[in-house]
């Protein structure tokens, strides 16, 4: 294939593969939390992060990972604490993250708003040796928590207030679910985008979850997902010359789509084959019709 002689698209294919891993991965412990859009929301924050690392000649990437992370730190505390005006806060919190990328781009030497535009939606040509040192040591950080500590993260996603009598950390379990959802958006950003990489945390735990009940299996075909639409989004983007997060994300809803027509019929088939493994309890014994029990 000639798409691996180019260097840039052998480090894209890598970067790919790792989003595809790392995003569903902490995905699915927001989802379980009913936080799908907290990816979104550090996004905004991350390109304060961007602006900065331009502004200070710093890496854009590291930046916005050390950003992102007191940004999802205060949104945790602001869950904590700020239970009457909270909505308020994050959304300046949000806000404020854009404003601040924006304005720090321009101050730099140089600098536009051209220069967030791969940041904001991906791109394949930019993704630097330095780009994929850093996001390899960043998805291995995710994974490392998101395998490590599955049953205490599940279950603190599950019920909370259960967690903290079985003895759980529930606080720092939640500020550490905070941190790793930072660092993926970094992770992911110079692939989808910021603006789009809460959408690969979300959908594909939402299509596996159509398929499979069990947390372990929604969890492996999130990931399965995840890796199949980066790797052929970012294929099809290099030979379409089409923008690489978009691309990804939505193949991502066709695959959505795909499983949810897949799932009624898959249904149907399961609720027959309890039926049929268990008739007792679905059918009326003998000698126990309606026409015994009067005495017809």
């Amino acid at each position: 294939m000639d798409i691996l002689n180019y260097a840039f698209m052998q480090r894209a294919l890598l970067a790919a593969v790792l989003v595809g891993v790392t995003a569903p991965a902490i995905g699915i412990y927001l989802v379980q939390r009913r936080q799908a859009l907290m990816g979104d929301g550090i996004g905004h924050v991350a390109m304060t992060g961007v602006g900065l690392g331009f502004l200070l000649s710093w890496s854009p990437v590291w930046m916005a990972t050390l950003v992102s992370v007191l940004g999802a730190v205060l949104m945790e505390l602001i869950r904590w604490y700020g239970r009457t005006r909270g909505d308020i806060a994050l959304a300046m919190l949000f806000y404020g993250g854009m404003a601040g990328g924006v304005m720090f781009i321009n101050l730099a030497p140089g600098g536009s708003n051209a220069n967030l535009t791969s940041y904001l939606f991906g791109s394949l040509s930019t993704v630097s040796e330095s780009d994929v040192t850093a996001i390899c040591l960043l998805a291995a950080f995710v994974v490392l928590v998101t395998l490590g500590l599955r049953r205490q993260l599940f279950a603190v996603s599950q019920d909370e207030e259960f967690a903290r009598v079985t003895g759980l950390p529930v606080r720092a379990l939640n500020l550490l679910t905070a941190v790793t959802a930072a660092v993926t958006v970094t992770v992911a950003m110079r692939v989808v985008g910021l603006l789009l990489v809460s959408a690969l945390m979300v959908v594909p735990v939402a299509a596996a979850q159509q398929l499979s009940r069990s947390f372990a299996a929604t969890f492996a075909v999130a990931v399965a997902i995840g890796v199949a639409v980066t790797l052929g989004g970012t294929v099809t983007s290099y030979y379409q010359d089409v923008p690489p997060g978009a691309t990804i994300v939505l193949l991502t809803i066709g695959a959505f789509i795909v499983l949810t027509a897949l799932a009624a019929p898959l249904a149907r088939r399961r609720a027959r084959a309890a039926a049929d493994a268990d008739p007792a309890e679905c059918r009326v014994p003998a000698g126990r019709a309606a026409g015994d029990e009067v005495g017809i």
